[in-house]
């Protein structure tokens, strides 16, 4: 009977981790996509103009606004173009930091802990950098919109983390 509840715990041990580490997976793959997308802007923008029909139209302003500034920018100062590339770079490396996650989510709780800081923090940042600089407010809800579907599998994670401690620490 003990071998049974062994096999028990060591199962529900390795579902969870399997869910854990699918749900991280996930999280790291679309936070890599969402920052690399930064550096082809211009050629996104492009194809967004191409099809501006698809957008309403208080987007659609928005959007030939800030494509014409990037060409101008393109064209006089293509270096700021740089900012982009490490934006995308930025991505990439806070994903790197879910590793550890992956391999033990007990040990690396508090990388969780510290994205979720993060993914509430961005709404601040949207509303006032975005108040600073001009943006409009659906733009900032978008930016927003990042945070708030970002802490969703974080806090699932978390959870779910949270119950491999107990089972773990029941096993010690």
């Amino acid at each position: 009977m003990i071998t049974n509840f062994e096999t028990n715990e060591a199962l529900a041990e390795k579902k969870l981790l399997r869910r854990i580490r699918r749900w991280l997976a996930a999280f790291m793959i679309l936070l890599i996509i969402s920052g690399i997308t930064a550096s082809p802007v211009l050629a996104e923008l492009s194809f967004a103009m191409q099809h501006k029909n698809w957008f309403p139209e208080f987007m659609q302003e928005w959007l030939v606004n800030i494509y014409t500034a990037l060409q101008d920018i393109d064209q006089e100062h293509p270096y700021v173009f740089y900012a982009f590339d490490w934006l995308a770079f930025a991505h990439v490396i806070i994903a790197l930091f879910f590793i550890g996650v992956y391999k033990n989510p007990v040990q690396n709780a508090w990388v969780l802990r510290t994205g979720m800081i993060a993914c509430i923090a961005i709404i601040p940042l949207a509303f006032i950098a975005g108040g600073i600089r001009e943006i409009p407010w659906f733009w900032r809800l978008i930016d927003c919109s990042f945070g708030v579907f970002g802490i969703i599998p974080l806090l699932l994670v978390e959870r779910l983390t949270g119950k491999l401690k107990i089972i773990k620490t029941a096993n010690a």
